[in-house]
């Protein structure tokens, strides 16, 4: 029975990957690392004011660097930004050893969770609706490098959590 380095959570802003990964480290007794949080903490700034001063270039070299780190570890939760597939070399670092789930949702959901809160920079526009639907398009073939991929539009991130385990189980990446 092979053993999962690490599970990494990936798909589009809003899918539930910080709050399902949060429970899902928990529920395996491993540590939980969200990706933009570190990033945030390390540079003492909010996403939103990190694209603000820097520009969104800048914050993806973050990002590419604090993936090249995180996917090092062993045994973790690890939840990316949305954006993190735009990259092959984050894609490669991230499969190496890992197994990769997919957070898909509706465009509907989407809209409405991403709506609730004004810390998505990318977001924060008049053709909001246009935009997220033209990044969704764009992205969705990237989040298909997935091993596994859970709609989180009309499940709980409890339900989320445990189809999650089910198929890590299944697959023999976790022990029965």
């Amino acid at each position: 029975m092979s053993r999962v380095k690490n599970i990494v959570l990936i798909g589009f802003t809003g899918t539930g990957k910080t709050t399902t990964g949060r429970l899902l480290a928990a529920r395996l007794g491993r540590q939980f690392i969200d990706v933009d949080k570190k990033i945030e903490l390390e540079n003492e700034l909010s996403i939103s004011e990190i694209f603000a001063r820097f520009g969104e270039e800048y914050f993806r070299r973050k990002e590419i660097e604090m993936i090249a780190r995180v996917s090092r570890y062993r045994r973790v939760v690890i939840a990316t930004g949305g954006g993190a597939v735009l990259f092959p070399e984050n894609i490669a670092r991230l499969k190496q050893g890992s197994v990769l789930i997919a957070l898909t949702a509706s465009l509907e959901v989407i809209l409405e969770r991403t709506g609730r809160r004004t810390t998505r920079p990318l977001f924060e526009r008049p053709d909001r609706e246009e935009y997220i639907t033209r990044l969704l398009r764009d992205r969705q073939e990237l989040y298909q490098i997935a091993d596994y991929t859970v709609d989180t539009s009309v499940n709980s991130p409890l339900q989320v959590t445990s189809k999650i385990i089910a198929y890590l189980r299944k697959g023999g990446h976790l022990r029965s």
